[in-house]
């Protein structure tokens, strides 16, 4: 009996879910697109910042600890 539950339980999850996906409001082709553009260009800016200050930091540790 417990395997019908958990069946009954699993079948009212999925339809709750189902309806629940029916009710969300989905984004537009153009606000996919900007924001898959603003989040690669985030992402490339972020990269950039992080090169520019490890050779920054790489210098200033070369200049003020030699080898």
């Amino acid at each position: 009996m417990a395997r019908a539950s958990a069946n009954l339980a699993a079948g009212d999850f999925v339809r709750s879910v189902w309806l629940e996906m029916k009710r969300v409001t989905w984004p537009t082709r153009d606000e996919w697109v900007g924001a898959t553009v603003l989040t690669i260009g985030l992402v490339v800016c972020l990269g950039i910042f992080t090169y520019v200050a490890d050779q920054f930091f790489g210098f200033l540790f070369n200049f003020v600890h030699p080898f």
